[in-house]
C-alpha cells in the first residue's frame, strides 16, 4: 500500500504547544519569543504536514490508483411516503464490499445535495441513521432525505452486515480503512444521477462524529461537515487515558508506539479543526459529554478560529454546547440540520 504523500519528521504535537505558539497556528518555532503571524502560504505547507503526522499514527492513505470499479449492487428496494430507501453493497477494494443504505427523497427538482451519514458505536451500524434502530435522535439519515437530501449510510468496518477482520487487514488502522471507504462512498454519492457532485457534506454522532472529521481531512469533496460528540483535545479525553483511542477500529499505534501519551502524539485535534479550513466545520458538544469533554472542544475550537480567520472563512467554523449528555437532541439536530441547509443548499 503505497502513501499519497511523503511523512515528514513529527514536530511536538500542535497542542503541547499552544501557550507559547498562540493556539500553535504560527509559523515560528517554540524557541522563538517573538513568532510573527501565520500567513496563507505556510499554512498550506503546515497542514500538509498535519495530514503527514496524522498517517504516522493510522498508516498511509492508500493511492487512488489503489481504487477499483464500485460495482454497486442493489438487493432491496423499500418505498417509504417521502424517500425511497436502498440497501446496497458497493466495493472498496478487491473482495471488499461494504453495506450501505441509500435515501433518495421523492419529490426533487434537479440535482440535490448529497450527505455521507456515519453511524456510531453500535451494533446494527448503517441501520440506526436510516432509520432502522429504536433511537430516534439518531435518525439522522431519515431527518436528512425528508429535508431534501440524498443521504449515503454506510457500515464502519466490524459493525452492522459488514464482517472485517482487522488483524488480517493491510491498514495499520481501523481508522485509516474507514476513510479509504469513505473516500469510495463519496466517489459512490458523487456518481449518482440525483447528486450535485460539488455539494457533498457528511454528519456523524460519537464514533461517526470523529469519523466524520478523519474523512474530511483526506477529502476535500466534503464541502460542509458536522461532529455531534465527537471529539475533546487528548490531554483532556479522560485526563488524557488514551486506551480508548487504541483498539484495533481506532489506531493501535498510539498504544504500541505512543505509549498512550498525549504528549508523544504527532497530532491533536485542535490541528484536526483547523485542517478542516476554509470548509464549513460544525462541533456539537454536550457540556456532560462523559466522553468527549467539552473544555477540550473549546480549546480545539478556539485553536482553530486564527486559521478559519487567515483562510477569510469566519462564519464557516461554528460550535453548539447543549445542555445534555452525549446524545443528540431536537435542538442539536435542529441546528446541525440548518448547518448543513446552509452550506449545501
Amino acid at each position: 500500500m503505497s502513501c499519497c504523500r511523503s511523512i515528514l519528521p513529527p514536530p511536538p504535537s500542535l497542542f503541547a504547544l499552544l501557550p507559547s505558539l498562540i493556539f500553535g497556528l504560527l509559523a515560528a518555532t517554540a524557541a522563538r519569543s517573538e513568532p510573527k503571524a501565520l500567513d496563507a502560504k505556510e499554512w498550506v505547507v503546515r497542514r500538509e504536514r498535519i495530514l503527514a503526522n496524522v498517517q504516522l499514527v493510522m498508516g498511509p492513505l492508500p493511492d487512488e490508483r489503489d481504487k477499483v470499479p464500485l460495482d454497486v449492487k442493489v438487493s432491496e428496494v423499500v418505498e417509504l411516503p417521502h424517500y425511497i430507501r436502498k440497501k446496497l453493497t458497493f466495493a472498496v477494494e478487491k473482495d471488499d464490499r461494504v453495506p450501505a443504505y441509500l435515501l433518495i427523497p421523492k419529490r426533487r427538482e434537479g440535482k440535490l445535495p448529497g450527505v455521507l451519514v456515519l453511524h456510531q458505536t453500535i451494533a446494527i451500524g448503517k441501520g440506526e441513521p436510516a432509520g432502522l434502530g429504536t433511537q430516534e435522535n439518531k435518525r439522522i439519515g431519515v431527518h436528512l432525505v425528508e429535508r431534501g437530501f440524498v443521504c449515503l449510510c454506510p457500515d464502519y468496518p466490524s459493525f452492522g452486515e459488514y464482517r472485517y477482520d482487522f488483524a488480517k487487514s493491510k491498514y495499520k488502522s481501523g481508522s485509516m480503512k474507514a476513510i479509504w471507504n469513505n473516500r469510495r462512498a463519496l466517489d459512490l454519492l458523487a456518481s449518482l444521477p440525483e447528486v450535485d457532485a460539488e455539494r457533498l457534506g457528511c454528519i456523524g454522532h460519537s464514533l461517526g462524529g470523529h469519523n466524520t472529521m478523519f474523512t474530511a481531512l483526506f477529502d476535500s469533496r466534503i464541502k460542509a461537515c458536522v461532529s455531534n460528540c465527537g471529539f475533546t483535545s487528548f490531554s483532556k479525553y479522560y485526563g488524557g487515558k488514551l486506551k480508548g483511542w487504541t483498539s484495533a477500529r481506532y489506531m493501535p499505534l498510539i498504544a504500541s508506539k505512543y505509549g498512550m501519551k498525549p504528549d508523544k502524539m504527532p497530532f491533536d485535534f485542535p490541528e484536526l479543526v483547523s485542517a478542516l479550513a476554509p470548509r464549513a466545520f460544525l462541533a456539537v458538544a454536550p457540556l456532560h459529554d462523559d466522553n468527549f469533554e467539552v473544555s477540550g472542544v473549546r480549546d480545539c475550537i478556539a485553536a482553530a478560529r486564527p486559521v478559519y480567520d487567515l483562510l477569510h472563512a469566519k462564519e464557516k467554523l461554528k460550535a453548539h454546547y447543549p445542555d445534555c449528555k452525549h446524545d443528540f437532541p431536537a435542538e442539536s439536530r435542529k441546528i446541525a440540520y440548518e448547518w448543513l441547509d446552509r452550506w449545501l443548499k
